[in-house]
Order: C-alpha cells, then sequence, then structure tokens
C-alpha cells in the first residue's frame, strides 16, 4: 500500500486535491506511475460545470505513466515501460491486458498524450478521405489541429482552416492547411462563396457550436460529406431545406463513433511523425496549479491557450 494523491471535481465547480490510498496490483493488474495528463475540453466543462453536471468528465483520462510494479501472472510488461495512463493521478493500477506501450524515444511525455490523438483516428475513419477531395475544417482548437495534421497526410487536393483566431489559423497553415479563412474578416463573405464555389467535398466542424453547423451547411457542395466531429453540450439546429435538397451524407465522428481499436493506430501515426503534439500543448503546470490553470482558461484569462498538461 503506498499513497498518493489525485484531482477530483468538486460539485458545483472548481477541484481539489485528495489524498488516496493505493494497494498493491493484483494478479494481472500492474501499477503504474502517472507522469502527466492533458486538460480536455471536457474537463474544463465539468470543472465550470461541478462533478455533478450532466456528463461530467472523470478526473483526467490524456494520462501517460511508467509502470511501476508488476502483479502476478502477468507477461510481457516490464518495470520502466511507458504506457497510455489514465488521469490526474499520480499512482493507480490497471488492467495488463488494457496497456498500450508508448515507444521508448526522446520525446517528452507531455508530447505523447495519446488519447485524444486516439480520438482523431476515429474522426478521420468516420470522415472517408478520399483522394483529390476538397476538404474544409471548421475550428481550430487543440482537436481540430490534430484532426487538420491527419488530414493534410492525407491525399486530398486542398484543405481550407476556418477559425476566428487569426494566431491558430497561421498554425493551421504551418501544420499543412493550403488556405484559410476567418469569419471576422471583411472579406469572409466573398471568400467563402469562391472556396464553395469550387465545390467543397467534406467539411469538418470541430467547433461544437451551432456557428460550426451554419458555416458546413453553406459550404458543402450537393452530395457532400458534413462529419460533426466537435462536442455541442446543449441543442443544435440545421436548415432542413438546405439539408434535404442539397443530400448531405451527416456524419457522427465522436469518438463513440469509432468503428477499430485506436489507440494502437494513434501511438503509430505519433511515433512515424504524422501528428505532432509540440506545437499544441501551449501550458505545463504542475498538480498543484492544476486548478489555477483551469480557472484562467474558463473565464477567458489564457488568451495564447490550446492544450493544457499537468504534470504528476
Amino acid at each position: 500500500m503506498i499513497k498518493s494523491e489525485t484531482l477530483r471535481y468538486k460539485e458545483g465547480g472548481g477541484v481539489e486535491i485528495v489524498g488516496i490510498e493505493v494497494p498493491d496490483p493484483g494478479p494481472k493488474e500492474v501499477q503504474v506511475r502517472g507522469t502527466v495528463c492533458g486538460i480536455c475540453a471536457w474537463d474544463l466543462y465539468t470543472f465550470k460545470q461541478g462533478s455533478n453536471a450532466p456528463y461530467a468528465a472523470p478526473p483526467g483520462h490524456e494520462g501517460v505513466g511508467y509502470v511501476s510494479k508488476v502483479g502476478s501472472d502477468v507477461e510481457g510488461v516490464k518495470e520502466g515501460d511507458r504506457v497510455v495512463g489514465v488521469g490526474f493521478t499520480r499512482d493507480y493500477n490497471m488492467d495488463a491486458a488494457e496497456l498500450h506501450f508508448i515507444p521508448d524515444d526522446d520525446t517528452p511525455d507531455e508530447h505523447w498524450i495519446v488519447e485524444p490523438v486516439s480520438c482523431i483516428v476515429t474522426g478521420l475513419d468516420r470522415s472517408e478521405v478520399r483522394a483529390g477531395d476538397r476538404v474544409a475544417l471548421i475550428g481550430c482548437g487543440f482537436m481540430g489541429l490534430i484532426f487538420l495534421q491527419g488530414l493534410a497526410r492525407s491525399p486530398i487536393a486542398e484543405l481550407t482552416a476556418i477559425d476566428i483566431q487569426q494566431d491558430r489559423l497561421a498554425l493551421a497553415k504551418s501544420l499543412g492547411a493550403t488556405e484559410t479563412l476567418n469569419p471576422k474578416a471583411d472579406d469572409f463573405e466573398e471568400r467563402l462563396e469562391a472556396i464553395k464555389a469550387r465545390e467543397i467535398d467534406l467539411v469538418v466542424d470541430c467547433t461544437g457550436v451551432q456557428q460550426g453547423i451554419d458555416t458546413a451547411t453553406r459550404l458543402i457542395k450537393r452530395g457532400g460529406r458534413i462529419v460533426l466531429f466537435g462536442w455541442d453540450h446543449g441543442r443544435a439546429s440545421f436548415d432542413g431545406d438546405a439539408w434535404h435538397t442539397g443530400g448531405y451524407t451527416v456524419v457522427n465522428a465522436s469518438p463513440s463513433a469509432r468503428v477499430r481499436e485506436v489507440f494502437e493506430p494513434a501511438i503509430r501515426m505519433m511515433s512515424a511523425g504524422l501528428i505532432d503534439l509540440e506545437p499544441l500543448v501551449t501550458h505545463v503546470v504542475p498538480l498543484e496549479e492544476a486548478g489555477e490553470l483551469m480557472k484562467q482558461v474558463t473565464e477567458g484569462e489564457a488568451p495564447d491557450y490550446i492544450k493544457g498538461v499537468i504534470t504528476l
């Protein structure tokens, strides 16, 4: 039995650090010492709404760690193996059969956050990208910029990135977008119509807000494919006339829509350099400062924030 710590969401909002006791791993289990865990948008929603909110997140789910103890009846695992972990917890036990191994390379743990990339695997699978497609991606937050990297390495003809923040559009351009579009720009309507005229085959909405669906509907060609990847925590609406007469295929690409095991493909993509998190991780703070960072982000006091990682 060892003493450890974890982060816990509070009812009504906020977080607190609590002490826990972790027993030795049982048969077919391993003990993992967590080193980092990414802050997901779902975490920020739960921080703001509280642990009693509908669809509240668990205390972290984007972890990385190292095997610290190996239980009985476990084969193929040794102490020191770097693995995909769970949440904002320093020590925990896992079923050895559920482990996913991260390569022992020079990439720091904070750039090996595999779980969000696994979600992108499902998004790409559900997008059914075809060679030569013209593609638009709406929403250049953390997940959108990972998705964009995956699309940019597909054999598509063009990739337009759309966002209201110019610095994120510049980053999208550096990561493979062939064109960028800002809805706040004076020439937005003119450029939107010009892009639409080229007939966009696929639009990926990573925003989770109504404006994303509306823009996707305006851009997509007749018979095209709209992929809904962002999580809208409320109710969304759509233009029934446009969707009916346009004959669009609209696809739910949430993690629950996965069509295969996604962690191993995500690890292979990251190991091959197809997905790079280094330019996207903007904030790295210790567990003791997690609550303050979440507060700043949810209150709009971290304008340069894209992705936060908590060190454990």
